[in-house]
């Protein structure tokens, strides 16, 4: 099922932006009377037939629709310091949306080896794997800040936070010290790791250091399998 994207609604139609038309209108070749499908991001599943065909601004009749109040994956959050090459990023959220998530969130911690990211782009990616995921809740994204920042802004977060991290020590094995139920929060570190100080820092304002195995995983690799094991353990 072809789906499109749109979040602007007047009473009983649907605009589709100047992407999703050119797509649909130039690409698909779709026309007035064809019946669409739609997501709005925000739990909504639209069913329509096109009222006004046209490649900067198609409008669409909505006949049926849906609205989901939950959704796989919602209670996750993971926090990540972004890599070098930005296209492992892109592909860590890309997978993690089609497996469910229901927030990503950036720092730049003491080994940090990017700075800066595209939030727009970003954001395509996050679209792009809904549509394709047929999911209807668009995780939610926030924009970077200096690791303690981050942990600062935690200090309330409702549920269980966990730092993984390869520096020496007890750590536990996230499968075993997981609540099911519970919202969580992970930390991945950048390629270099977290320094033992933001371990101490992270510790100090209530994550708990876990493991997520015996390999040494790329920063991608972690977030992904952090990911992964939640919704397998929610299951």
């Amino acid at each position: 099922m072809q789906l499109f994207y749109s979040k602007e609604r007047q009473g009983d139609f649907l605009i589709l932006g100047e992407e999703e038309s050119k797509h649909c209108v130039r690409v698909l070749r779709k026309k007035e009377g064809d019946i669409v499908h739609i997501l709005d991001g925000e739990g909504g599943f639209y069913k329509g037939s096109i009222h006004d065909a046209n490649k900067n601004k198609t409008i669409i009749e909505v006949l049926e629709e849906e609205q989901q109040k939950d959704y796989p994956g919602q209670l996750t959050h993971i926090a990540l310091a972004p890599t070098k090459n930005i296209s492992r990023v892109e592909w860590f959220m890309e997978k993690a949306t089609e497996i469910g998530i229901g927030r990503f969130s950036f720092f730049f911690s003491q080994h940090s080896e990017r700075m800066k990211l595209r939030y727009d782009r970003l954001e395509k990616v996050i679209q792009s794997a809904c549509k394709q995921s047929l999911k209807a809740f668009f995780p939610k994204m926030d924009e970077s800040m200096p690791f303690q920042a981050f942990v600062d802004s935690m200090k309330d977060f409702e549920g269980q936070k966990y730092i993984a991290h390869c520096q020496p020590g007890n750590k536990s094995l996230l499968r075993d010290v997981h609540k099911r139920g519970e919202a969580c929060l992970i930390l991945i570190g950048p390629e270099g790791d977290f320094s033992a100080d933001e371990v101490q820092l992270a510790e100090n304002n209530g994550f708990v250091a876990i493991s997520l195995g015996e390999a040494r995983l790329r920063t991608e690799t972690a977030a992904l399998v952090a990911c992964h094991s939640i919704q397998f353990l929610e299951m």
